[in-house]
């Protein structure tokens, strides 16, 4: 990648995300385990580097992503609030003595919890089959449906502003949500299985 001082004009990208992980427990269940977010959080977020801020709050080093010529180790502060009536919201935070190298985040994400009869999820027929089996299944499943606003104001190296304008932006905007894309498909495999074996239940299904 090329190295160069960068300019002073800066370039916006956002995109808005949203997805969904399944639980195989009650909602107070999936509740109980995302407040405790300190136990298992970081194990959870591994390859990404994490260091915690305060009681909510960590410091995440995504990886280094680049395009057009130039490279960023993305490195945000995000403060995971204690939930208000099923809502869980995450925002950005300033991580202490850290100052962003040209660029700046909004990180702004909401949780809910939305609890449905197993016979719901798995529909009559295979839930029917299930329940002759030999399978312990539980009653009920818990869907975590998230939403992500995100935001990134960057500079550039003066090389990159001779680009098309609109070839920056797109390029941005899809690498943007390919980051997203990455990280969220890796967290929530890593959160379902964390949470299924800390309380011993089977996803066999």
């Amino acid at each position: 990648m090329i190295e160069e001082s960068l300019g002073e004009e800066t370039t916006c990208f956002h995109v808005e995300f949203a997805d969904q992980m399944v639980l195989y427990a009650d909602a107070a269940t999936v509740g109980n385990y995302l407040d405790t977010h300190q136990a298992w959080f970081q194990r959870c977020a591994q390859p990404m580097h994490t260091e915690p801020i305060g009681e909510n709050g960590y410091a995440l080093t995504i990886g280094k992503f680049g395009a057009l010529g130039y490279e960023v180790e993305p490195k945000i502060g995000l403060e995971l609030l204690p939930q208000t009536a099923g809502i869980y919201h995450i925002h950005t935070i300033e991580i202490p003595d850290y100052t962003p190298p040209g660029y700046e985040v909004d990180f702004k994400a909401w949780q809910k919890l939305i609890e449905m009869p197993m016979v719901d999820y798995l529909g009559q027929k295979k839930f029917a089959k299930v329940a002759k089996s030999d399978e312990q299944i539980p009653p009920v499943v818990t869907k975590v449906e998230w939403h992500l606003d995100l935001s990134v104001s960057m500079k550039f190296p003066r090389f990159v502003h001779k680009l098309p304008r609109n070839l920056i932006q797109n390029t941005g905007d899809r690498l943007l949500l390919q980051i997203i894309q990455l990280v969220n498909h890796r967290l929530t495999q890593t959160v379902q299985q964390d949470f299924h074996t800390s309380l011993g239940i089977s996803v066999k299904i």
